[in-house]
């Protein structure tokens, strides 16, 4: 076993700091392409996640995306003045809210942003690949660890 530093570690070698760092860029990416249509990152991930898969309650919405529903919510009920999403509660359980979209959404869906993800990393489509399933193994298992 190797001994553990007691010392802090640098900045610039924390995985935690390479990552925070990476999502603002990425913000910054997608915000030109998400304003243009009038979306957060948040709503247009929504959109994305119930153009897969409509008829979803809210709370799994927020597991798949990761939210909360204080921040999910306020979020759907803008989607939803927006045209693009359609709550209505579930005929045989009343305390469940189901999620489609629109006619306008299903179209929003279907044109995306325009943004090639694997061009936007600078990374060939196999490096993206390989980083995307180790970024995502990271992810759950960091979500477990919490749970």
């Amino acid at each position: 076993m190797t001994p553990r530093s007691t010392t802090s570690p640098r900045l610039a070698e924390l995985l935690c700091f390479a990552i925070y760092g990476a999502n603002l860029a990425y913000g910054r990416a997608y915000k030109a392409a998400l304003a243009k249509l009038g979306l957060t990152y948040t709503q247009y991930i929504a959109i994305l996640a119930l153009g897969e898969n409509e008829g979803q309650t809210v709370s799994e919405l927020g597991d798949r995306l990761f939210l909360e529903s204080s921040t999910l919510t306020p979020t759907l009920k803008r989607l939803e003045a927006m045209g693009y999403v359609r709550r209505r509660r579930d005929t045989s359980d009343e305390r469940q809210v189901l999620l489609s979209l629109t006619d306008a959404g299903r179209g929003l869906h279907a044109r995306g942003l325009g943004i090639d993800p694997i061009a936007l990393s600078g990374l060939t489509a196999t490096e993206f690949r390989q980083l995307h399933k180790r970024m995502s193994a990271l992810r759950d298992t960091l979500h477990e660890s919490v749970l």
